[in-house]
Formats: C-alpha cells, structure tokens, sequence
C-alpha cells in the first residue's frame, strides 16, 4: 500500500481518483459504503461531505461530482430508518427499564417521550446519508454515473 493511501476502517484503500484506464470508480464494498454514511461522507469517493450545513445537503460531491441531488421524495425512505432506530431504541429502553429494574411505567414515559422528539432530529442527517448508502448498494449503475456525461444529456 502507498505511504500516503488513506485507509477505511475496514482496511480498505479510499481512493481518490478513478482506476486508471478506466472512467468508473472502483466499487466499494458495503461496510465501507456503511462507515462512509456513518461519517456524512460522499459514497462514491469518501472524501467530500454530503452536508454544507446542519439540515442542508450539498448538491454533489465537491471532490469526485457525485450528485446527491435526486428526486422530490427520494430522501422520504431515510424517514423509515430514523423512525425504524427511534421505535427499536425506545422499545428496548422500555423493556429493559420496566422488567429489569422495576421502573414504573409511568416514570418512563416522559424520558422516552422527550427522546423521541430529540433522537429523531439529531440522527436526521444520518438516516439521509444511510439511505443514500442504501440506494448505492442496491442499484448498481448510481455509483458509476458521470456527471460530465449527464450535463450534456441535460
């Protein structure tokens, strides 16, 4: 491995350019695709972020020109993971408070009730980035667009 490669820590390499003689970018692997979602990072390249602010996304990547833009309602599928992660987390709570250490159910509601009002809106940039993750991995042909290409079909 070069000196200077930065690595994932999944141990693979990041790249920064595409594989020479060829205009793809080397598909990453899902537990990279993963961390790199985890870190609010381009999915393409790892490099450029996907936010510019704390709700507003970038349009494309600044390092490799990934677009993040897509359809209206594209993003609506990242309301699944975050209301998925808020169900099972308050769910688990619940259980383990009220039968593992006998705490009223009265008594953890207001808790519980406060955490689904903040959890939801802390991890709202991480449930975008991860179903952006997501669509990656399941459609195959997104991380090989290129965007010089599309801009003169548009």
């Amino acid at each position: 491995m070069p000196e200077n490669t930065p690595t994932d820590p999944t141990g693979e390499e990041t790249s920064n350019e595409p594989a020479p003689g060829n205009s793809r970018w080397p598909r990453p692997t899902f537990e990279t695709l993963v961390w790199r979602g985890l870190r609010l990072r381009c999915p393409r390249c790892g490099q450029g972020k996907l936010f510019c602010g704390i709700i507003k996304m970038n349009g494309a990547c600044p390092h490799c020109h990934f677009k993040f833009e897509r359809p209206p309602g594209f993003y609506l599928g990242s309301t699944y993971i975050n209301y998925g992660l808020t169900a099972w987390i308050t769910t688990a709570a619940f259980m383990i408070g009220r039968f593992r250490f006998n705490i009223p159910g009265s008594t953890l509601v207001w808790p519980l009730a406060a955490f689904c009002l903040i959890f939801p809106t802390l991890f709202f940039r991480h449930a975008r980035s991860l179903w952006l993750v997501l669509d990656c991995q399941f459609d195959s042909s997104v991380l090989n667009e290129d965007p010089e290409r599309q801009e003169m079909q548009d």
